[in-house]
């Protein structure tokens, strides 16, 4: 399911749990996505892959730069990617800032399908 225009458009996942960057990645390739994981929002910014990101998969609540941050500096610079919240706290996910044209916001653990399910619509399936 990459983009026809570029072959090479990925799913960046960004999350500072471990156990999130080692799973997601696997049932991402399960879906038919191909993806890469970072450990923090900074990592992202200066990884030369958000030309390529085609979906972004952020955790909410990350030491240093949050999610919300990441996707307010994305879009500071020009960058329009959509955005899949995942947080481990349902009482974050129902703040009006990170649902903000967000296109989902999953509280962990999520399921396949509710995953998949928000990656068709950030691909307008």
């Amino acid at each position: 399911m990459t983009s026809k225009a570029d072959p090479r458009a990925i799913v960046s996942v960004v999350d500072d749990d471990d156990s999130v960057r080692e799973s997601l990645p696997d049932l991402l390739r399960e879906l038919g996505f191909s993806s890469q994981a970072f450990s923090s929002a900074e990592e992202f910014l200066q990884s030369g892959r958000i030309e390529q990101t085609r979906i972004l998969i952020l955790d909410i609540n990350m030491p240093g730069m949050t999610g919300p941050q990441l996707k307010q500096e994305l879009q500071r610079r020009g960058y329009r990617i959509p955005v899949v919240f995942i947080t481990a706290h349902a009482d974050t996910a129902a703040r009006p800032e990170v649902l903000d044209d967000a296109i989902a916001c999953l509280v962990k653990p999520f399921s396949d399908t509710a995953l998949h399910d928000a990656l068709k619509k950030a691909l307008g399936m």
